[in-house]
């Protein structure tokens, strides 16, 4: 039997979830991103599990023969930090982050301590470019 993917976008508000986000900076800065991300991808946000904000929908396929669907773009704001999910590993997203200003990087994603931390004309190129790349690749 196949696993399936535990992160699905579902009915729960955006709004609820940003209440209890602490500390209250790390929801300001989502609501931040959010009004970035409206922006630029011209859709509303949804909740993608119980803690992740995407935007959109892909249906994705792996060589092993997994598939499903994901947010098309999304970020978490952890307690620690935001988690941008934008495909950092990309090569032309990867090389937007040297000038995006502090950060670090996972196997996917950009973590932020605070928008404030970093350039907002490179986030938004990041973000844009993370963007147009989910819909060139989405199956």
């Amino acid at each position: 039997m196949a696993a399936s993917n535990k992160t699905v976008e579902s009915d729960a508000s955006v709004a609820a979830f940003l209440a209890q986000v602490e500390p209250p900076e790390r929801a300001e800065d989502a609501r931040a991103l959010i009004e970035i991300l409206r922006d630029l991808t011209g859709l509303e946000p949804a909740m993608w599990g119980s803690a992740i904000i995407g935007f959109g929908s892909v249906h994705y396929r792996y060589d092993s023969g997994r598939e499903g669907d994901m947010a098309a773009i999304s970020f978490s704001p952890r307690k620690a930090e935001l988690a941008l999910y934008v495909g950092a590993s990309n090569a032309n997203v990867a090389a937007l982050l040297p000038a995006l200003g502090k950060h670090r990087t996972g196997k996917g994603c950009v973590y932020v301590k605070r928008l404030a931390d970093v350039d907002a004309g490179v986030l938004r190129e990041v973000l844009q470019t993370a963007w147009a790349n989910r819909l060139a690749n989405a199956a």
